[in-house]
Formats: structure tokens, sequence, C-alpha cells
């Protein structure tokens, strides 16, 4: 009954048994009642453009083969799979910690003396000179009697950096689907320059025949000849360039794709690119628990809290109990008679005298990294703030800058038609006609420039609210 005694109290002290150190509470952070943006904001409400799931964002089909394709062989979303594989594995280690280890053990022995080798004893004492001897064990091995929570604080630790784990997971997937689409915008932006390209140089050499012939029949001069020319040159040299940004976007791709440079379909023409009709941002405060970043940041803390607790708990008395039972007998048949049984049972306990200060300096070090940890939190909390008003600023921005470009493009080619018609007539020079072709052509580049920046900042600002990764 004693001993019945003394293990119920062991394992009330176990299963009440205080635990040691800071328990967390997620520290307060003043959240904006407003995105910054140029024009005011509706009213904040509930849902943002995160919420939207990516192939309900970008509605190219081909854009959505590539993004699917990526979510399962991008090298470095594979990588941070394993890492939450590790990190559960590493919880499922640390947890074990807790719990009693118990294994089984046994031997038996055959052995054969020589008589030569005997002592010198009358050969009735040594009627034999086989022996044989087993042994089997069930053991206890030193488990920890978790008074002070060092153990369960050690499994909170590891569990907050499973979940963080987890979270930079998703930080992944979300990074990753804003890169696939940013590569392949960009790319169709450069399919864009080339059509405007190849077509001014076919519009630039009819108008170099044109002059060729009227140079020909002494109504243009030389100069207009060689002005002519430098058009159609300056035109050819720039497609290229263009080809080897293609080449190099398709690379670019194929990797994100986890796969060996190759071509990639085209779907939607660029500017046919869809935009989501509005592009809400929802609750300011939704932020704390849509972006992955922030959430691993805060796992990150929850861990650093936790080990506090393991650095104080080592202030205090360490009780393990180790032991076995088995038994122990010459023949095997009677190894588990009751004569032949044995055990042991071992409780021990340490406490800690003198360490020259290093328990002290341990708890020091982990409550450093637990503020490290939360100043990392915090920052990465308006870190996403300053991405949420900069994609907003960016939209609104570049989309005002879009329709005033529209418009020059459209008074331009209006400006380079008359000017055609003008030269062809002989009323005008052919200076006006090819300055103004030059100028159409320099300002339908900046039209898909400014384009495409209209497109990756819906992109950015997806990425910024958090979205993408559900």
């Amino acid at each position: 009954m004693s001993y019945r005694a003394v293990a119920i109290l062991i394992a009330a002290g176990w299963m009440t048994g205080c635990t040691v150190g800071p328990n967390y509470h997620r520290p307060s952070v003043q959240v904006p009642q407003n995105f910054r943006a140029p024009d005011p904001l509706p009213a904040p409400q509930a849902n943002s453009l995160a919420d939207l799931k990516w192939w309900e964002v970008f509605k190219d089909e081909k854009l959505q083969d590539l993004i699917r394709t990526a979510l399962v062989a991008n090298y470095d979303l594979r990588d941070a799979v394993v890492r939450v594989a590790e990190a559960r594995a590493n919880l499922g280690v640390t947890r074990s910690n807790q719990f009693p280890q118990i294994g089984a053990s046994g031997d038996f022995q055959i052995t054969r003396l020589s008589r030569d080798g005997q002592t010198p004893l009358p050969a009735a004492f040594l009627p034999s000179q086989n022996r044989n001897f087993g042994e089997a064990t069930l053991n206890l091995l030193s488990f920890e009697v978790d008074i002070w929570g060092r153990l369960r604080r050690a499994t909170e630790a590891a569990r907050a950096n499973m979940l963080s784990a987890e979270q930079n997971r998703k930080a992944v997937v979300v990074t990753l689907v804003s890169d696939v689409a940013t590569a392949y915008l960009h790319l169709r932006e450069l399919d864009y320059e080339l059509e405007i390209s190849t077509a001014t140089l076919a519009t630039r050499q009819d108008s170099l025949n044109l002059t060729i012939s009227r140079q020909t029949g002494g109504v243009a001069t030389l100069l207009d000849l060689r002005q002519a020319e430098q058009l159609v040159d300056t035109a050819a040299q720039t497609i290229p360039e263009i080809q080897q940004q293609i080449e190099q976007t398709e690379n670019q791709i194929t990797l994100l794709l986890g796969q060996n440079p190759a071509g990639i379909v085209r779907g939607q023409d660029f500017m046919r690119q869809e935009l989501p009709p509005e592009v809400p941002a929802g609750l300011p405060s939704a932020l704390l628990e849509r972006r992955p970043d922030i959430l691993a940041a805060e796992q990150n803390l929850v861990a650093a809290n936790a080990n506090i607790g393991v650095a104080k708990a080592a202030y205090f008395p360490q009780i393990s109990l180790s032991g076995f039972l088995g038994g122990q007998s010459t023949q095997l048949s009677t190894l588990f008679n009751g004569p032949h049984s044995a055990w042991s049972f071992v409780p021990q306990i340490s406490q800690p005298i003198f360490t020259a200060g290093r328990l002290k300096s341990n708890v020091k070090l982990a409550e450093a990294v637990r503020d490290d940890a939360l100043i990392q939190y915090e920052k990465s909390i308006q870190i996403a703030f300053t991405d949420v008003s900069n994609a907003l600023i960016a939209h609104q921005r570049v989309r005002e800058s879009r329709l005033k470009q529209d418009a020059l493009v459209r008074t331009l080619q209006d400006r380079t038609r008359l000017a055609y018609v003008r030269y062809r007539g002989g009323v005008d020079t052919q200076l006006n006609a090819l300055d103004a072709d030059r100028d159409l052509f320099q300002a339908q580049l900046n039209l898909a420039e400014i384009r495409l920046n209209e497109l990756l900042s819906v992109v950015q600002l997806y990425k910024a609210l958090g979205g993408g990764w559900s």
C-alpha cells in the first residue's frame, strides 16, 4: 500500500503541478481604422479582395494552369512542406518526453567451461561443464516527473514552432502565386511590345519604300531617305532585345514551375487581361489574422515565451524515476517463476546548487530572445500595413496615369495618320511625319508599361492583404 500511495502522490503532483514561466498573451498593437490611400476608401467592411480565391482574381486560364503546376512542383514550396513535416516530427519527439519510456530486453547465456582451466576442485563440485543463465526485464527508463512544467513548456515551444512553419508554408504559397502572376503578366506585356515593334517596323518599311520611290523621282532628298532608314533600323533593333527578354522571362517562369527551361503557352492578350471590378481592402484588423507572415511571427513569439519557462524550470529540483521488472534464472523454464523475479525502483532528485550564473544567464537569454521576437512581430505588422497602403496608392495612381496615356496614344495615332496623309499629298515635309511616328511608337510602349504596372498593382495588393493561400 505504501508504494501505491507514493505512486498516487507522484501522479497527482505530475497532473496538477504548476508551470513556471509567463503564460502567453497576444501583445496589444495599434491598428489603424482604415488603410491609407490617395482617395478616401469606402467605409471599412468585412469583405476583402484577399477573401477571393486566386483563380477568382486571375481569370486567364493559362495563368491558372501555371499557378497550379507551381503549387505542386515549385522547389521553395516543397522545401516549406518538408520543414512543416520536420517541425511536426520534432513536436512528437519533444512531447514524448512527458510520458514514461517503457522497453523490454532479454538475454540467455550458454557457457561451456574447460575442465583443465577450472580450479582444482573435486568433480562433485563441478558435475557439469555447462553454465546457463537467462534474464528478461521490463524497463522504465528515466521518467521525469514534470512538476514544474519544464517539459510542458518545451512541448508548447515545439508546437508553436510547428505552427510557425505552417504559416511560413502559407507565406510561400502567397509569394509563389504572386510571383507566377507577375512573371506571366510581364511576359504578356513583352509580347505586346513585340507586336507594337513588329507593326511599327512594317509601317516604317512601307514609308521607306515610298521615300525611295520619291527620292528616285527627285521629289525627296537624300536626307529624307536617311531619316526613313534611321527609323527602320531603330524599330528593327528593338525586336531582338524584346525577344531576349521574352525568352529569359519564360525561363524564369519555368524555374518557378520546377521545370527545365522551355516555352510558355499564352492565354488572353495583354490588353484584355481582366481586373477585378472592385478591390476592397477590408477591415484593417483582419490583416492580423490573414497575413501568414504575421501569424508566423506571432508563433515565433509564443515559442520564445515558452522557452523562458523551460529556462526558469532549471532552478527547481528535477525528479526522475527509473527501474525495471523481470526475472533471472539458470533455466529458461523457470525464468518467470516467482522465486526468480527481480525488480528495481530508483527515484532520483537533482538540484543545482552552484552553476556560476549559468541558469540566470539562460533565463536572461530566453527573455532577450522573447523581446527580439516581440520586436519582429510588431515590425511585421507595420510592414503589412505599409505594403497594403503602397499597393492601394499604386493601384489608384497608376490607373489615373493609364487613362491619360490612353488619351495620349489616341491623339498621337490621329496625328500620325494626318501627318502621313499630308506628306503623301505633298503638303507637308517628311520630318513632321517621322516625328509623329517616333512619338507614337514611344507612347505605345509607355502605355504597355503603365498597363503592366496597373495589373501588377492588383497582384501586389492581393499579396499584401494575405490572399492566395487558402
